[in-house]
Formats: structure tokens, sequence, C-alpha cells
């Protein structure tokens, strides 16, 4: 299970920090980059993979004021209804395509090794 530790700043300054995210890869980091740099509230935000044999993120966050931890937060509840409403517009239309194709089922799953797959049975 992936886990966070965050690296303060040698001045303790709470609005700029480097937070490792552990078992993690691009598409979490560009995806927080993305959300965090929507955000007014941040004046910089950049991510690194330190080697690409690590699966961790180092996620550098400095805001115009608010703590830099509680930016995150938000921004990782915003990235989960932004994915929760992807979520409810694909099923959506896999269940339209379903109606107007006549299939009996059709199913969405993740494999042992990560790979999404899609099994349809006409």
């Amino acid at each position: 299970m992936a886990s966070t530790k965050e690296y303060g700043s040698e001045t303790d300054d709470e609005t700029a920090s480097t937070f490792s995210l552990t078992e993690e890869d691009h598409t979490l980091g560009n995806a927080l980059r993305y959300i965090l740099n929507k955000d007014p509230r941040v004046a910089f935000v950049g991510y690194s993979i330190p080697h690409p044999s690590e699966e961790r993120v180092n996620l550098r966050l400095q805001t115009t004021g608010p703590l830099a931890r509680d930016v995150l937060k938000d921004a990782l509840q915003d990235m989960m209804a932004l994915n929760d409403h992807v979520r409810v517009k694909f099923e959506k239309a896999v269940e339209d395509y379903k109606a107007v194709e006549g299939m009996r089922e059709m199913s969405v799953g993740v494999s042992g090794s990560g790979r999404l797959f899609l099994v349809i049975i006409v």
C-alpha cells in the first residue's frame, strides 16, 4: 500500500514542502501536478521520479499562504471526485452501448498484473 512522507524546508516554512509518495509513478505525479496547477493557492508545483527503478514520486509544493499539506489534501479530494465522475460517465456510456448493440454482458476489470481488460459477451 502506498504511503506518503512529508519533508519540510530548513526554515520550517509550512507553505513549502516536498512529499514523497511511495509505490507511485508518473500517473499520479502528473495528475496531481495538473490538479495543483489549477489551484490559485499554489505558487509552484513540480514532481520528479528519483530513478526509473524506484516506485516513488517526489512532489514539491509551494503555496501562497495556506499550509502545503492542506492544499495537497484538497487536491487529492478533487482528484477522487473527478475519478468518481469519470467512472459514472463511463459506466453510463457502457450501459447505453449495451442497450444499442443488444449485448448481454460487458464488463471491465483489472488483471492481476494491473492491466485493464474488457470482456464482451454477445
